[in-house]
């Protein structure tokens, strides 16, 4: 079977590793002001192209060595084209393409420069459900520069990425934010439950929405979901499990130790500190790969059972996301 996965933690047999050959800065537009750089007042120092040679090489050799370990444990790995024709990159598969059952949907992703991006993960994930064509009209609100209480997207066309939901089986958990909007919430709602997408009664897969937490941007370095039940939660967003949506406020809980800051490229950064440690990923319900240098979280997890495999990936913050971002689970089971 090419696909087949319902949520973030049964054994993974197959999956996508993402590259970093070709990453870039695209050039300013309405849609990266907003959604990447909506915290800052003045972007005239963000200069579009390449990443640095460095940066590029280097987040290359530490995926190799991630996909050395997965298949260690007999896991089948595939990778995006590496291609020139990138507008952005193809080192976060997880952002742009959504999995669940034997259906993979290509989200109408946040920013402009990213909404052919799922092209490059073919032959590795077939088929791919196309979406709509977002028609980006009225659907940026510029106000929310400087504004973390107002939200980049307005509610005009469904629009979200891919990694703003994380999947327990027939409860989906969506983080609305600035690559996510309400409407988007809706939109793979019906897309879910579409009888021939559906593996329970058409109706019954519920994707819920976490609302008012973090405005930048996915939700995998807000919560990541271990196995059934349990939950590793950012503390410095989840204030209390009551934030969270039915059902899953009634989860145990693993409260995140502070992330140790392993830095990034000088003047590049993408995300914060939290993706060092919450952005983590199940390889089973009892082996999660967490980057190496996170000793307070291996402990945390390794007192609920959870092994950890400690693997370099330096660079990302540098290039937004660490080893839940740059894959994409394609069989579980």
């Amino acid at each position: 079977m090419n696909i087949y996965s319902t949520n973030e933690w049964d054994t993974l047999k197959k999956v996508c590793v993402g590259v970093a050959d070709y990453c870039r800065i695209p050039e300013m537009d309405e849609s990266l002001r907003v959604i990447n750089y909506a915290d800052r007042q003045d972007v005239s120092d963000v200069k579009a192209g390449l990443y640095p040679d460095q940066v590029v090489e280097e987040s290359n050799e530490d995926l190799e060595t991630f996909v050395k370990f997965l298949e260690g444990e007999s896991v089948e790995v595939v990778r995006p084209k590496r291609t020139e024709e990138v507008e952005y990159y193809n080192y976060c598969p997880r952002d742009t393409v959504f999995v669940h059952g034997n259906r993979a949907f290509a989200a109408p992703m946040a920013l402009a420069a990213r909404e052919t991006e799922w092209r490059h993960l073919l032959p590795g994930v077939s088929p791919i459900e196309i979406g709509h064509g977002i028609d980006r009209t009225g659907l940026y609100d510029e106000s929310c520069v400087g504004d973390p209480d107002r939200l980049a997207l307005t509610e005009v066309a469904p629009c979200f990425d891919a990694a703003n939901a994380i999947r327990a089986n027939d409860d989906i958990l969506y983080l609305v934010s600035n690559s996510g909007n309400k409407a988007g919430a809706a939109y793979l709602q019906t897309w879910i439950n579409k009888p021939e997408n559906s593996f329970s009664e058409p109706g019954n897969i519920r994707v819920h929405r976490l609302e008012d937490v973090y405005s930048y941007m996915h939700i995998d370095s807000t919560i990541a979901f271990l196995r059934e039940g349990l939950l590793l939660a950012n503390p410095s967003r989840i204030k209390s499990m009551d934030v969270l949506p039915d059902p899953f406020n009634k989860w145990d809980v693993i409260w995140a130790p502070d992330a140790v800051d392993a830095g990034h490229y000088p003047g590049l950064c993408n995300s914060s500190i939290w993706t060092w440690n919450v952005n983590l990923f199940s390889v089973n319900p009892n082996l999660v790969v967490l980057e190496e240098h996170q000793e307070p979280t291996r402990k945390a997890l390794e007192a609920h059972g959870i092994e950890c495999a400690m693997l370099p990936l330096r660079h990302a913050r540098t290039l937004g996301g660490c080893f839940h971002c740059c894959t994409l689970d394609l069989v579980r089971g």
